[in-house]
């Protein structure tokens, strides 16, 4: 994390303000590393373990950090836990370039069993959705609730094309600038000014000055390929085996995901439910974290 402990904290507090929360303590999570299927995974545990647990996984290109206010906004009543999928944050590449969404399903059932976790509930937005999908058609005995945000086996094309575009852009090291720059062309929804201190956890930075992204690149040129599409397209094969309540979230600007693919994602679900979160495109923890943390506590309650 390039942040320090104390800008950390600050930048927690800021956003919060900003995002419409209150909370009586900004606390700061504790990071561990677990190995997993030989490979080094990083995740954040914001405590109370005693209560009942919960895991985040994030979309591509992004990390644990994706998750911090609603972990904030939910760790009075939850034991929440977010974790850097391989290849993304501080968690290790794979070094055969291994990307499927069953090496994925995997890591999950890897950390499930480090961390002790059973009959715990499994939230993933994009990326991490159908990863989360993938799992709970594999091993549905052992979620209590499942939550799938702004993805599932079926997206638009054109929304998903100007992700991949953002993420493979940069291919060279680019000043914070031209980061933020082409960042909030992409999402001008963001603030400027927080966005610069939450990009730092995404960011490593070289000894000329220039930074590069902390993701492997080979993930997303995967994206497009026919393995990946054909896995995907095989998760609507499995939904019956989907046992638990299950969330379908969708970001009411999506552009990857709409109403009707919601709606039909959790119609072919044993127990599925959809909302959509207002003033959010795909990436809905970041554009309206408290909207999206009150779906999950109504759901979740």
């Amino acid at each position: 994390m390039t942040l320090s402990a104390e800008e950390y904290h600050d930048h927690l507090r800021t956003t919060a303000v900003r995002a419409g929360f209150s909370f009586d303590e900004v606390v700061l999570p504790e990071e561990h590393r677990v190995t997993v299927n030989g490979l080094g995974f990083r995740y954040l545990d914001w405590g109370n373990k005693k209560q009942r647990p919960i895991l985040f996984l994030h979309g591509g290109a992004l990390t644990a950090h994706t998750w911090d206010l609603c972990c904030l906004a939910l760790r009075d009543d939850y034991h929440c836990m977010a974790l850097d999928q391989r290849g993304h944050g501080d968690s290790d590449w794979a070094p055969d370039a291994d990307y499927s969404i069953s090496a994925q399903r995997e890591d999950v059932k890897g950390f499930a069993e480090a961390v002790g976790l059973d009959q715990f509930v499994l939230v993933g937005m994009s990326m991490g959705a159908i990863n989360g999908l993938a799992y709970a058609i594999a091993y549905p005995e052992t979620l209590s609730a499942l939550v799938l945000i702004d993805a599932g086996p079926n997206v638009r094309r054109s929304g998903s094309r100007r992700i991949r575009d953002f993420v493979n852009g940069g291919t060279k090291p680019e000043t914070l600038e031209e980061i933020i720059e082409r960042a909030m062309s992409f999402n001008p929804r963001r603030d400027p000014l927080i966005l610069r201190r939450s990009l730092m956890h995404n960011l490593r930075q070289q000894t000329d000055g220039t930074w590069i992204w902390k993701y492997d690149r080979r993930r997303f040129q995967q994206m497009g390929g026919d393995q990946h599409a054909a896995e995907r397209r095989g998760l609507a094969d499995g939904l019956a085996r989907v046992t638990c309540p299950t969330l379908v979230v969708r970001g009411r600007e999506s552009d990857v995901f709409h109403d009707e693919d919601a709606e039909r994602l959790a119609g072919s679900l044993l127990d599925g439910h959809w909302v959509t979160i207002p003033k959010a495109g795909h990436t809905v923890q970041g554009d309206n974290p408290k909207d999206l943390a009150a779906a999950l506590r109504d759901f979740l309650g």
